[in-house]
């Protein structure tokens, strides 16, 4: 399969496994991949919800926000993603996604704290929060803020907004998108309680996100994922 045709294929499926995961926002929210080429990031048009993606409604952005390769309107946030591309040589993946547990989380001025494995995968360190501006992030200026923000972590808050996460790949971010919505949902559980919450410490934490969440067992949950697309 040719290059183009694959990375495309896979930003449908990361698309198609968020939005069955109750991620999107009516046609809002999106995930991208690196261009192999350098060229930008390969992402969903505007106008598509995340669950009704194919391969070819995905298209190549520049981080001038030219649309390269494709075909269709561009989303008006593509600054997220080429910026942090552009920050983050490591980053092959990126999702934004209006979730709503982390949506709360992030609103309450609560610190995700690691209550559930879920959890662990973030923290440590604790996950930073963009408060710039709840409005979109359209400029490659608030992309840029939101790159620094994040800083070398796999996931930031957009307070009121949103979040983001990113990995070597774009199977590791969308894990990561969903496990940061779980977490944040266990987390927002746990105090409404209002008992006296507990959680894991920090030298434990990342034990047990190397046993839990290594990148061969991140990647054998995508490949589950994948296989519960209708």
């Amino acid at each position: 399969m040719p290059i183009t045709e694959d990375i495309r294929g896979l930003v449908s499926l990361a698309s198609r496994i968020l939005g069955q995961a109750d991620q999107g926002d009516f046609i809002w929210g999106h995930a991208s991949a690196r261009d192999s080429d350098g060229r930008g990031v390969w992402i969903k048009q505007s106008g598509l919800g995340l669950a009704e993606v194919t391969p070819d409604r995905v298209h190549l952005v520049s981080p001038e926000g030219e649309v390269l390769a494709g075909e269709g309107p561009r989303h008006l946030e593509f600054p997220i993603h080429t910026e942090i591309m552009l920050a983050r040589p490591d980053v092959g993946g990126v999702v934004h996604a209006h979730s709503p547990h982390a949506v709360a989380l992030a609103a309450a001025g609560v610190e995700l704290r690691p209550v559930s494995h879920a959890a662990t995968y973030f923290v440590p360190p604790s996950v930073p929060r963009f408060t710039e501006t709840t409005d979109l992030i359209i400029t490659p200026e608030l992309g840029r803020s939101v790159a620094k923000t994040l800083g070398d972590g796999s996931a930031v808050f957009l307070v009121n907004h949103g979040l983001v996460t990113v990995g070597p790949d774009l199977q590791t971010a969308t894990f990561a998108a969903l496990l940061l919505e779980t977490a944040a949902e266990q987390m927002l559980r746990t105090i409404a309680y209002r008992g006296e919450p507990v959680w894991t410490n920090d030298d434990e934490a990342l034990i047990k996100r190397e046993h839990i969440y290594n990148d061969a067992a991140v990647h054998t949950a995508w490949d589950y994922l994948v296989r519960q697309l209708p």
